[in-house]
């Protein structure tokens, strides 16, 4: 296949919308297609990044021209009170042009103390291609789709590419430039090896709960360093943690997370790992597209009990459990887990969704369904979402 920079993005149509009124922030993992999808979004723009020197100058003298429809600022948040020279740019000059402002970690981190942003801005995430948005713009099918992002992942490039051995030279240079760029940009830590480590550990142990303390163990550093660098991970959209749910809250984030990857063709585990970390993907992006357009609160937990049943997934809108997901690679037998925790969860929905399966089952108000079949199906959203 070849790069298809013309592909449209689950949210190109709620960019353009926004941008009529406010600043959008748009962010997400480097390469998942931030720069690709705000260009042809439409066809007059300026963009400026700020990792170059001559963009940076144009920036810093405000001498971008004025009669194009968007201005991108792109990686803009590296600038010294950018949230104040960007609110006086709103403020004075207002819209249009449109301004829209992307970045590979993630936005509202930079947005404590200093001057506020309030009220003048959107933000939105853009994910991986997932089978869905595969299926709705590629010509293949859901198992199809299903088989690249095991493969390779599911970074647009690298998807649409659907080769292994391209996919493994581009993902070296993936990690690199963010572990010895955004990294240091970003923590100021200087002990890269040992974050290239533990994200290597990291991608052994998809699935698995982390224990903060093995992890320092295996690194030699404090707990406390650990806690740090995982944060850091999470804040460039390297990693997202699946925390257990609890009712109460606080609770919840004080137990071990488990921790999956943006980038599921780096998964170094079985077929099971992968297949796992393509569901939470997809979970997620579900969930993260909801809360970018409707503003609802939305969580991915695991849930487990005293007696140690688990159920995988757990999708939480509003505070308010709504299903339940258990991944399976072969297994075509129902979970007794689902079951438990089904009854314990008034109204939420129950599914096992299985990679061979090789009939849709229910049993008990829970589903048994394909993983491709599921994943393509897989919404959130209301049926009218606002535009």
């Amino acid at each position: 296949m070849v790069y298809n920079s013309g592909m449209e993005r689950y949210l190109e149509k709620y960019l353009l919308k926004d941008l009529k009124e406010k600043i959008v922030f748009l962010s997400g993992p480097r390469q998942v297609g931030k720069t690709t999808l705000s260009k042809q979004i439409t066809d007059s723009f300026t963009y400026l990044n700020y990792d170059s020197s001559i963009h940076r100058r144009i920036i810093f003298k405000g001498e971008w021209a004025r009669d194009r429809d968007l201005i991108i600022f792109d990686e803009i948040h590296k600038m010294k009170k950018w949230k104040s020279w960007l609110k006086g740019i709103y403020d004075t000059e207002g819209i249009p042009p449109a301004m829209l402002v992307t970045g590979s970690a993630r936005l509202d981190i930079y947005r404590k103390g200093g001057d506020s942003l309030a009220g003048r801005y959107n933000s939105f995430r853009l994910h991986p291609l997932t089978v869905k948005e595969a299926v709705a713009n590629l010509n293949m099918n859901a198992g199809e789709a299903l088989s690249v992002i095991l493969k390779v992942g599911g970074f647009p490039e690298i998807f649409l590419k659907g080769s292994e051995s391209y996919a493994k030279r581009w993902r070296r240079t993936h990690i690199d430039s963010i572990i010895r760029e955004d990294l240091l940009d970003l923590g100021n830590v200087r002990d890269i090896k040992s974050i290239e480590i533990m994200i290597d550990l990291l991608r052994e142990r998809v699935g698995s709960t982390t224990s903060f303390t093995s992890l320092a163990n295996d690194l030699q550093v404090s707990v406390p360093t650990v806690k740090k660098w995982l944060t850091i991970l999470e804040n460039l959209y390297v990693i997202f943690p699946v925390r257990p749910y609890h009712k109460n809250i606080s609770r919840s984030i004080l137990k071990e997370a488990k921790y999956f990857l943006y980038d599921t063709g780096s998964v170094t585990g079985d077929i099971g790992a992968k297949l796992e970390n393509t569901v939470a993907n997809a979970l997620l992006r579900e969930l993260h597209f909801l809360e970018d357009v409707t503003g609802s609160r939305v969580a991915l937990n695991y849930v487990r009990d005293r007696e140690k049943n688990e159920v995988d997934f757990l999708a939480v809108i509003d505070n308010v459990p709504v299903m339940l997901i258990e991944v399976k690679s072969s297994d075509e037998n129902f979970s007794r887990a689902l079951f438990r925790f089904k009854k314990m969860l008034p109204g939420v929905k129950g599914y096992q969704v299985v990679m061979n399966l090789k009939k849709r089952r229910s049993k008990d108000g829970v589903k048994m369904e394909k993983v491709s079949e599921f994943l393509n199906s897989l919404n959130f959203s209301p049926n009218s979402l606002p535009l």
